[in-house]
């Protein structure tokens, strides 16, 4: 099998991390080699994070190169633009729409960028926009955007919803479990 890809993107405090250790343990109960690795920016102040989940037959290393993605799974808009150049040929953007002003635009030394989701769509990305943030908050909580992503992206894998489900229960304290099954139907479901 070769070896495939994906780029969990966002900002800091949006669960990105959980999301990536969620998908890792996914794929390891299906019996791949995975290789997480966990690239922290200024996430304690609102900067960049980003976490590359790599699974196959055999992985030997990590890292994402520019052109490697198969999937971009974004939190956060700006965050998918900023990170397009990594997604393959063919590749599948998901992002959700919220949008988080980076400290630039909080300063007023910038601007926020305008139609984002135009502009990707304009240079051919495949992309799935949702506002998972929305779902999040009709789940139960808004902290739970991460698994609203992690349903969305369940569409495009061959894994049995029981399956995601499972890792979930694996991945989050049990007092919040009903919540989060919650938010990854209505992610699966948008």
């Amino acid at each position: 099998m070769e070896t495939k890809s994906i780029m969990i993107v966002g900002v800091g405090g949006q669960g990105t991390l959980l999301a990536s250790k969620l998908l890792g343990r996914l794929l390891l109960g299906r019996g791949f080699d995975v290789k997480v690795s966990e690239v922290h920016g200024m996430s304690q102040r609102g900067g960049s994070v980003v976490t590359y989940v790599r699974w196959g037959e055999k992985v030997y290393s990590p890292v994402i190169d520019k052109g490697q993605a198969d999937v971009i799974l974004s939190f956060e808009l700006l965050e998918a633009a900023r990170w397009t150049e990594y997604l393959k040929p063919g590749g599948r953007m998901i992002t959700n729409t919220q949008q988080m002003n980076p400290m630039p635009v909080i300063t007023g030394a910038m601007a926020y960028p305008q139609d984002l989701e135009r502009k990707l769509r304009a240079a051919g990305i495949d992309l799935d926009a949702l506002d998972a943030l929305s779902l999040a908050e009709r789940a139960g909580s808004s902290k739970a955007v991460n698994i609203v992503l992690m349903g969305r992206l369940s569409r495009w894998f061959d894994f049995t919803e029981a399956e995601w489900l499972e890792a979930i229960a694996q991945s989050v304290p049990p007092k919040f479990l009903e919540m989060n099954q919650r938010a990854f139907r209505l992610g699966r479901d948008a």
